[in-house]
């Protein structure tokens, strides 16, 4: 006891530290990554039809009209198949009989001139529809040049008939705009002669339709035109 309280005082003596500045030790994160999903199996391939699809259908009619009435006319005979074909479906047959009684023969030609210098002469007198603008219509056509040759013939069981649609250019397969300007004004069934002058022609260019023959310029063409069908193009 003595020696306890005899002995002189300890004093603690702080000890100055120097202060780590060293970054704290990133430690790897313990968290997993979820994994990855497994890939879903492979669906199953669809089975088709054996009649194909629409778009397979049009593009095989499309093709083959293509084929048949070159490209613009057979595009229009495609758009007409896939969309026109109901009004021909609701045509009744009171309709087609009125359309032929209609149709008669003029036994007298006339010649009728166009303020825009265009002359034509009745030959039948159709009975049925006028085409309007974005109808298609089915026409036979000869055409040639005042004093030379023939440069289109569609008539005859072995030639093909045109196929247009009014309203729609360019022309081709020896049509003008003479003649789209005759036909607006023509029915199902009718005929005429008409004589375009050069500037409804072929104009100061003239035209060649690859067969060999070349329209001059400034020629004066002749017709004969036939509208065999008009199909009312759907609203």
């Amino acid at each position: 006891m003595a020696t306890f309280f005899g002995s002189p005082l300890f004093v603690s003596v702080p000890v100055a530290r120097t202060q780590n500045l060293s970054p704290p030790l990133q430690l790897p994160s313990l968290s997993k990554s979820s994994p990855e999903p497994p890939p879903e199996p492979p669906l199953p391939p669809v089975q088709r039809s054996g009649r194909g699809t629409s778009a397979d259908s049009t593009d095989w009619i499309a093709s083959g009209l293509t084929r048949r009435f070159g490209l613009g006319a057979g595009l229009a005979w495609a758009g007409f198949l896939t969309f026109g074909v109901v009004s021909e479906q609701v045509k009744t047959r009171f309709e087609v009989n009125q359309q032929e009684a209609n149709t008669r023969d003029v036994e007298k030609e006339e010649e009728v001139v166009l303020p825009n210098g265009i002359r034509y002469y009745e030959l039948r007198v159709g009975g049925g529809a006028t085409p309007r603008k974005g109808d298609l219509v089915v026409i036979d056509l000869k055409g040639s040049v005042q004093g030379d040759g023939v440069f289109v013939d569609t008539f005859g069981k072995e030639k093909k008939p045109l196929a247009l649609v009014v309203g729609s250019r360019p022309y081709s397969k020896g049509m003008c705009e003479g003649i789209e300007m005759v036909i607006r004004t023509m029915k199902n069934g009718g005929k005429r002669r008409v004589i375009v002058p050069p500037a409804l022609g072929f104009g100061d260019e003239g035209a060649d339709f690859g067969s060999g023959f070349k329209i001059l310029p400034n020629a004066t063409l002749e017709y004969i035109v036939e509208v065999e069908k008009v199909s009312i193009a759907p609203s």
